[in-house]
């Protein structure tokens, strides 16, 4: 398929012909017939042309003449002004009091002075409860925001060079780049894609068809080199910021290691660096991974504590038992009786996913208890049955676990995210009559049972149970892909933790 690109003429020959390059870069280049140049143009004059490519290059089908500049006509002259020139100048206001009684009219008989109460000396805030009848509502309890937490810097991600594979599409020779190119970008069914739509053309255009076994055959002899190349551009990149690296990068180039073949002696001592460099790695973000959860669990930032310990570095890291303890006490503390459904809201989409939900189990339900968290309880309850009892919801038991809330950047209203995604699983849910005994009770304000909550005075203890929850808290895959030549699966994406609490 064509396509119009700006072509430079950088030379002509003495056969008649031209050379040419991409107008600004140094490929696609190549060389055109002098019929096909219109007259009147001279080397190194940038036109538009119309080019077809393929795997044997890019080759210039039609020139168009390069546009001439119009001559500038209806111009307005300015003509110079015989009048003297006058500075703007400005005056400003004198410092001083507000007149603010001149400015509003003269005063009429019978009107009070400004600035008295027309309640006497009934005090402001009297005078306010007792003309709106709003001295009964109770006050929200004052609570006092934690102190801020420095943050870590964000690690790196990699840059691949092109020094190595370069390198190899400069040996070989010019009729296998295009195929080495294609070979880069998509593997051995990007050059099958590729040779199959040019012969699609090639049979609509009455040409001949390109042969594609000799082509693929090609492609599979290249793979394994230019697979090498491009390991090594990204292990040597990543050398560069090893004690920096993001870990999923740093995954990612251990995983396609292995699948490398006919490597030499200096790509097998990258690649013992890098595994040694994933350990060392690892070992250093678990241990900042604790000592985040444990710093931001002292001063007060629960619910950073509880969206950290969801993320861990790696899968399968035992959480604990007495970091397990302190997140519960911390956890169980700011779900009281006084406590807003906002934050109740709050602590439970933080506590649901992380290694200790199954442990929090607060004393007793708070005194108002809104629909948004009884729907929240409602949605959370396969995750944490014994808070659902609590609240006296049944839960049913083939009910999938819910995913945890993306909560975009700048968000700090939990309380109206949850109430959406409330709001959409209501929406999924099918319609119609519900038995009795499956359906949640009513939300106004429920007991607690008598068992839960008597048993809910004492701190539960986490021993052996907090290590047992790894399937909910660390999404983080370890396992390689297969399904392509060189495997790119990385680590899935764990959000950072907000610090909004």
């Amino acid at each position: 398929m064509s396509r119009r690109i700006e072509i430079e003429l950088t030379s002509k020959r003495e056969d008649g012909t031209w050379t040419w390059r991409a107008a600004g870069a140094l490929q696609p280049k190549g060389v055109v017939a002098d019929s096909v140049v219109p007259a009147g143009t001279a080397v190194k004059d940038v036109v538009r042309a119309e080019v077809e490519s393929d795997l044997d290059g890019t080759r210039v089908l039609s020139i168009s003449a390069p546009k001439q500049k119009a001559a500038r006509t209806g111009l307005l002259e300015i003509l110079p002004s015989e009048k003297p020139f006058e500075a703007v100048t400005q005056q400003l206001r004198k410092k001083g009091g507000r007149d603010g009684d001149k400015r509003r009219g003269p005063r009429r008989d019978g009107d009070k002075p400004r600035g008295e109460r027309r309640d006497g000396d009934k005090p402001r805030g009297e005078r306010r409860e007792g003309a709106e009848g709003r001295g009964d509502r109770p006050r929200r309890p004052f609570f006092e925001t934690p102190p801020e937490l420095p943050q870590r810097p964000k690690p790196k991600r990699i840059k691949p060079r092109r020094v190595n594979i370069d390198a190899v599409l400069a040996e070989l020779p010019e009729a296998q780049r295009a195929i080495a190119e294609k070979v880069l970008m998509g593997g051995v069914p990007a050059v099958r894609a590729a040779v199959e739509e040019q012969n699609k053309q090639a049979v609509a255009e009455g040409r001949e068809k390109v042969p594609a076994d000799g082509i693929v055959q090609i492609a599979e002899q290249l793979l394994p080199r230019l697979r090498v190349a491009e390991w090594r551009d990204r292990a040597l990149s990543a050398e560069t910021i090893i004690e920096e690296i993001d870990l999923r990068d740093l995954r990612s180039i251990v995983v396609s290691a292995d699948q490398l073949v006919a490597i030499d002696e200096a790509t097998r001592g990258l690649v013992a660096k890098m595994k040694q460099a994933l350990v060392v790695r690892q070992e250093t973000e678990i241990r900042n991974w604790l000592e985040d959860i444990a710093t931001a669990t002292k001063v007060g930032r629960v619910v950073r504590a509880l969206r950290l310990s969801s993320q861990p570095p790696k899968a399968g890291v035992p959480f604990p038992p007495a970091l397990a303890i302190e997140l519960i006490d911390a956890t169980v503390a700011g779900m009281t009786a006084d406590a807003p459904s906002e934050r109740w809201i709050t602590l439970l989409e933080a506590a649901a996913f992380s290694p200790v939900h199954g442990k929090v189990l607060p004393p007793a339900v708070p005194t108002v208890v809104s629909e948004d968290l009884l729907k929240t309880v409602t949605r959370l309850g396969p995750l944490m049955p014994q808070l659902a009892a609590l609240f006296g919801v049944m839960v049913d038991p083939k009910a999938r676990p819910p995913r945890p809330l993306q909560q975009p950047r700048g968000d700090k209203n939990p309380k109206k995210r949850a109430a959406d995604v409330n709001k959409s699983a209501d929406a999924k849910a099918p319609r119609g009559p519900k038995p009795a005994s499956s359906g949640p009770k009513p939300a106004s304000a429920p007991k607690a049972p008598a068992a839960p909550a008597a048993g809910a005075t004492e701190t539960p203890s986490v021993e052996a149970p907090v290590a047992e929850t790894p399937a909910v808290d660390t999404p983080v895959s370890d396992a390689p892909a297969v399904e392509t030549p060189v495997v790119e699966a990385a680590a899935s994406e764990t959000p950072q933790a907000d610090s909004a609490e």
